[in-house]
């Protein structure tokens, strides 16, 4: 008489059993996108072998403008209007805009330029070559464009601060050099009147306030 059921069966075969396990991994894999999750690709600044000049990276075509930096603004952008460097700010300079400019004047400026504007600088004082104080008269009657225009562009052997620093605070910078020549070249005309009186007992030698 046979037995019943599995009575006779042995073991499962081990290689069965892996059978098995590769089994269900292969079906795991098969669920898997791979097509946008691995793909072929160039991390930052790897090399290529593909174009000629080595780069993975490609140059921006001529002419590209980027979204929302269409620049219609010739003043703003340029420190011009109709192609002639203007005497004027593209917007108007309020103290705010003054200390942004004395902090980005101090940050970027200051090396060659000092914190007066007098071309005595840091590095100038270590043998680099000075540029001209802010305080010539030739340089007190430029254009306020011609400082954005230098900033922008660079002058002899100052570079350009384009990369650097955005065409707003390149006027304010502007702007707050002005008020470093003002500060220089200022006369009692140019004090308010509520303040000339403590100039006039000063310079007459009494602290302010003192009476005659």
């Amino acid at each position: 008489m046979l037995a019943g059921g599995n009575a006779g069966a042995g073991p499962v075969p081990s290689c069965v059993k892996k059978l098995t396990l590769l089994s269900g991994i292969a079906l795991l894999l098969c669920g898997c996108r791979l097509d946008m999750h691995v793909q072929p690709k160039y991390l930052p600044y790897n090399p290529s072998n593909f174009f000629d000049d080595g780069r993975s990276e490609r140059p921006v075509v001529p002419g590209t403008v980027a979204r929302g930096q269409l620049r219609l603004d010739e003043l703003l952008y340029t420190g011009k209007e109709n192609g002639v460097v203007a005497d004027k700010f593209p917007f108007p300079i309020t103290r705010a805009d003054l200390e942004r400019g004395r902090q980005r004047y101090n940050i970027y400026c200051t090396p060659c330029h000092d914190y007066t504007g007098s071309g005595r600088g840091i590095i100038v004082q270590r043998g680099f070559p000075p540029p001209p104080s802010f305080h010539t008269g030739e340089l007190r009657q430029a254009p306020a464009g011609h400082f954005f225009e230098v900033i922008t562009n660079g002058y002899g052997s100052m570079y350009s601060y384009a990369a650097r620093v955005e065409p707003e605070d390149r006027w304010r910078i502007a702007a707050y050099i002005r008020a470093l020549q003002l500060s220089q070249n200022a006369g009692l005309q140019d004090v308010p009147e509520s303040e000339r009186g403590k100039l006039t007992e000063q310079s007459a030698g009494k602290a302010p306030g003192q009476p005659q």
